[in-house]
């Protein structure tokens, strides 16, 4: 039984001349030899069982006995250095280099005390281990901390390192050390968005243009960041252009903050954001583990035809796009503040409009036990109403976490017209939720001269219930006396363009609430709703948006209501309601990624209208989307047709649409994207999110991004990857099928921890060149079985490529140039090394990426 399982390792052995290994990798292979050989051979026959290296030089004589103790034990592996995965109790920290060595017959990692304390451990919790240089080396983690152990899973090539919770800190879970924070390239910036319309009436002579653009330009130079945000729309030859910010901005590390110079606007959590230009200097959340991110609201509404959908926020338009007939939902908004109401209108194929507020604030005021979190500002307002007061203001808040799930709050603005204190808490109820209330006191000088004094009183409160699925709540009241003027009021309202000197409409009270209940496999039901009332004005703005989705064996059921009110002159309001039911039905036996839509719309103020179409996505790697769609309305609406196209590629998005119907023809398109230009070239790129990660492969083109669609390497081999996280670890991954033949990486996988609105560099060292196996003589013999081959490159910094010589003195190599050197060593002596030059015999075009084969001589 022995000698059959010896010849069946011998014959799993022999395999390795056909791969290129490393020395350390050598050992992956032997594992696989080792794992085969128990599936014949009974563990018990391999107790204490020998395995003799000489048997591997039968029939090729006179190469030197490599020594294979290692391997003669189930599981042995080589000591040495190997990429792996860095687990800490069972959390993914990094990938990286760590050198292993032999300790009681396993193999065990070399740390340092500064490793550790990066990976959240309290040295000072260890005399012993305090004790040591940041730099020393520990082999046995468990004689430093009591209960800690490590675990290399070689065939996964993961380390598993368990540490006992009370060794670790209180932020360790998902805590990147800021050693690791990188502030990138240095680099200039461009994302741009473009969209427009050309509209044709029969009923009106002449045409409608119009045009939108935003562009979110930039420069990043070491920790500094430059950006600007501008606008332009036109409507038929009148421009407007907008700039709505211009800043420089930083981080501060130690303060955990961020540095603004320029334009910008107020932290909107107490006081409501206003937009300024000066400076600021604000908490920056995203710097801490597992802390709270900032959003942006989901814009919902019907539209009764193929509609423009323009939505701005204090006064600046920053979002324009134009949708189907049917329920909608706009996710990709890029909010200018972090606070203030959003103006929605839509704007429908018959040229009427229809107008909505969609809230926009924060959840309750809530900081962990211990942080500090502030904001202090100082600078001029800035405001697109061109009759507005522009004073200089400075503002501070102040929130602290203190024990028990309370939180403290407050704030202080002063500016020469205006002063306001604000002062609050927030306490944490578990299973019931969170709650934040203040009450904030106000004095107003009105240009009229007119003096006013009033407070104002808010609550908020937020719960995520998973028990029953709500998975976000936030429901907000604000009540204010007749005297009390927020900042921005104070500011914009002018009681000198009304006939009677008297204060204007302040707002009164307001109301809002949000929910998103799950129902498991019975669907998903939201609810937004907003109600605004003033003092001194009769009539109530109100808005409120409901829906239902489900699903049945793939098929999609989905019922929306929309209800807006807004008060107009003479005391009384303009109400509006519309209903939509839509379902949709995959085509995937017939049209692969695809489905049939029905949905039906009423408006009350408007017709009933009716819409069948076929929408989906096509191409490889679902780039293309598609929607045709024919519509009938009563009320006089006619028959309307729709169709739209949007190709989602390397070097951005573009979209184009059609309709008509009523009377009218509708040409719209749009296009966005992306430009870096950095110290390596210049790369286009997709839209752009705040922060960004060039991927570099050079002379790797057409190589596909894992989990971004659409993402490939450009013909010299970069890519931009359009959204990481701030302070994360964002894994970057290449799709290695998409690989030329003629390439080959080191690693298909890069870490990146990127600060605010940097551009980092994910590097990956590519080997391009033919893929060779090469028989190598020396003085009449094959090379000695396991020799280390290395091919000899003309650049310092390229990455070692190198092999481990067969049984008869064959090697296989990738990325191997036409003409070059190849230097082997077997020993340390002189003469137990040569060297080989070589060139590539000739192949058909056709078979440039065919596997070469030669006989070499070395010397």
């Amino acid at each position: 039984m022995r000698t059959h399982c010896r010849e069946y390792r011998l014959r799993m052995f022999v395999g390795v001349r056909l791969f290129n290994f490393k020395p350390a990798r050598l050992a992956s292979l032997i594992t696989v030899q080792w794992l085969c050989g128990f599936v014949v051979c009974p563990a018990s026959v391999y107790a204490s069982d020998y395995f003799n290296p000489n048997a591997l030089e039968v029939g090729v004589s006179g190469q030197n006995a490599i020594d294979l103790e290692h391997f003669s034990r189930a599981g042995g592996q080589l000591p040495g250095t190997y990429q792996v995965d860095i687990y800490v109790n069972d959390n993914r920290l990094s990938t990286r280099d760590v050198t292993f060595v032999m300790k009681a017959e396993k193999l065990q990692p070399e740390l340092t005390p500064q490793q550790l304390e990066a990976m959240g451990v309290k040295l000072d919790a260890f005399p012993a281990l305090s004790a040591l240089a940041p730099t020393a080396v520990i082999t046995d983690l468990g004689h430093y901390i009591p209960d800690a152990s490590s675990t290399f899973k070689f065939s996964q090539q993961r380390l598993d390192i368990s540490i006992p919770q009370a060794a670790l800190t209180s932020e360790a879970r998902g805590y990147v050390d800021p050693s690791l924070w990188d502030q990138g390239l240095p680099a200039l910036l461009l994302n741009y968005n473009v969209s427009g319309a050309h509209t044709a009436r029969e009923k009106v002579s002449g045409t409608d243009d119009n045009y939108y653009m935003n562009l979110r330009s930039g420069l990043n130079l070491g920790e500094w960041r430059l950006r600007n945000y501008s606008t332009l729309s036109d409507h038929n030859g009148i421009s407007r252009w907008q700039n709505v910010s211009t800043y420089l901005q930083r981080d501060i590390q130690g303060l955990k903050s961020q540095m603004t110079l320029g334009d910008s606007s107020t932290p909107g959590d107490i006081f409501a954001g206003v937009q300024y230009r000066g400076a600021q200097l604000v908490s920056d959340d995203s710097m801490y583990p597992d802390s709270l991110r900032g959003f942006a609201p989901v814009v919902r509404g019907i539209a009764q035809s193929n509609a423009q959908v323009t939505i701005r926020q204090n006064g600046y338009i920053i979002y324009q796009t134009y949708v189907a007939a049917g329920a909608f939902a706009i996710t990709d908004l890029y909010p200018t503040s972090a606070s203030g109401d959003m103006e929605v209108t839509i704007t429908e194929a018959n040229g009427s409009e229809r107008r909505y507020i969609q809230p926009f604030s924060s959840v309750p005021v809530m900081l962990r036990e211990g942080r500090l979190k502030y904001a202090l500002t100082a600078g001029e307002y800035r405001s697109t109403n061109r009759e507005s007061s522009k004073p200089a203001f400075t503002q501070g808040t102040l929130i602290y976490g203190l024990p028990n799930a309370y939180t403290v709050y407050g704030g202080l603005q002063a500016a020469n017209n205006y002063s306001a204190l604000v002062a609050g808490v927030g306490h944490g109820f578990g299973d019931w939720g969170s709650l934040s209330t203040d009450v904030t006191q106000a004095k107003t000088r009105l240009r009229d001269s007119s003096q006013h004094a009033g407070q104002s009183y808010r609550f908020q409160y937020a719960k995520d219930v998973k028990t029953t699925g709500t998975t976000f709540t936030l429901a907000g009241y604000r009540y204010s006396t007749s005297g009390y003027y927020d900042f921005q009021e104070a500011n914009e309202l002018n009681p000198q363009n009304f006939k009677e000197l008297r204060p204007i409409s302040n707002k009164r009270s307001r109301a809002q609430v949000n929910i998103n209940q799950s129902m498991g496999r019975y669907g998903n039901f939201y609810i937004n709703g907003y109600q605004q009332d003033y003092w001194r004005q009769s009539g109530i703005e109100r808005s409120l948006s409901a829906g239902f989705n489900t699903s049945h064996a793939g098929i999609t059921y989905g019922v929306s209501y929309t209800f807006s009110q807004s008060p107009i002159r003479g005391g009384s309001t303009r109400n509006d309601q519309q209903l939509a039911f839509n379902i949709q039905i995959p085509l995937d036996k017939l049209l692969p990624s695809s489905w049939a839509s029905y949905s039906i719309n009423s408006s009350k103020l408007g017709n009933t209208s009716q819409q069948v179409g076929i929408n989906g996505s096509a191409l490889a790697d679902n780039n293309l989307s598609y929607n045709v769609q024919q519509s009938y309305a009563s009320k006089g609406g006619g028959n309307t047709g729709s169709t739209s196209v949007t190709y989602k590629g390397n070097y951005g998005e573009a979209r184009a649409g059609y309709n008509y119907g009523n009377g009218s023809e509708q040409l719209n398109y749009g296009m966005q994207g992306g430009v870096v230009v950095h110290p390596y070239g210049v790369t286009f790129s997709q839209p752009q999110g705040e922060t960004l990660a060039l991927v570099r492969t050079p002379g790797a083109g057409g190589v596909k991004l894992q989990n971004n669609t659409g993402v490939r390497t450009d013909a010299r081999g970069y890519a931009v990857v359009p959204y990481v996280g701030n302070y994360r670890r964002n894994r970057i991954a290449l799709d290695s099928e998409s690989l030329a033949d003629d390439v080959d990486l080191e690693t298909n996988a890069k870490t990146v921890i990127p600060t605010k609105g940097a551009v980092v560099l994910a590097d990956f060292h590519t080997r391009v060149g033919s893929r060779v196996l090469m028989t190598l003589r020396h003085q009449g013999k094959p090379l000695p079985f396991g020799a280390t081959a290395n091919l000899v490159e003309e650049s310092s910094s390229a990455t070692p490529n190198e092999a481990i010589v067969g049984l008869e003195g064959e090697v296989y190599l990738s990325g191997v140039p036409e003409a070059g050197r190849l230097q082997v060593q077997w020993g340390d002596q002189a003469h137990q090394r040569c060297e080989v030059g070589f060139t590539l015999p000739a192949v058909k075009a056709e078979a440039v990426s065919a596997l070469r084969v030669l006989d070499a001589v070395c010397q």
